[in-house]
């Protein structure tokens, strides 16, 4: 029974289980109300204090639309490092309070399953400004403007950014990007999540 109980260790559960909710920017709380599971008990899970069953699995991985099965694969060696050419980034789009946002993210780390870090190219849509502005999560963010114009909103100030501007901030505080140029103004940005 130890060994069994060692070897799932080993599968580093909890970690897996970070990693996939820190890729999809969720919080917590975000993960509880999908999964109909207490905020504790996920975070008892995460820092690898529990073993979740079987059961309490299944409804994790349903709430990130995954197959049971990405829990127990083991991270290969060949994805240590990662090379995502022009062109093969993974386009993602990310819903906030149901509204498709006015920006598109392209992953830049698709093929790396267990990161800390999440980049991006982030291309800004012209001329779109969203109802709801501002969101927040937790983390830190980086964005570096490549091309186009930007009014950056961080709390109570707003900052105009143009190409070769960036900018590193906490993003527990409330955010968000307008596109204030013509053409579509493109980004890097990199995110990090803490656990919690």
């Amino acid at each position: 029974m130890e060994n069994m109980r060692e070897e799932v260790k080993e599968l580093r559960l909890g970690l897996k289980i970070r990693r996939l909710r820190q890729e999809r920017r969720l919080t917590l709380q975000n993960l509880a109300e999908a999964t109909g599971l207490s905020k504790p008990l996920l975070s008892q899970i995460e820092n690898e204090q529990v073993i979740p069953p079987l059961a309490t699995l299944l409804r994790i991985a349903k709430a990130f639309e995954v197959g049971l099965h990405t829990f127990f694969q083991k991270e290969s060696s060949s994805e240590k490092c990662i090379l995502v050419r022009a062109g093969e980034s993974r386009q993602l789009h990310r819903e906030h309070h149901g509204e498709t946002p006015p920006y598109t993210y392209h992953s830049l780390a698709s093929g790396k399953k267990f990161r800390n870090m999440e980049p991006f190219l982030v291309e800004f849509e012209v001329g779109q400004t969203p109802q709801d502005l501002q969101v927040k999560h937790e983390g830190e963010e980086f964005l570096f403007l490549l091309e186009g114009e930007l009014e950056f909103h961080y709390g109570d100030q707003v900052m105009t950014m143009g190409p070769g501007d960036s900018v590193y901030y906490d993003s527990n505080e409330p955010h968000g990007y307008i596109a204030k140029s013509r053409t579509r103004p493109r980004a890097v940005a990199v995110l990090y999540s803490r656990s919690g």
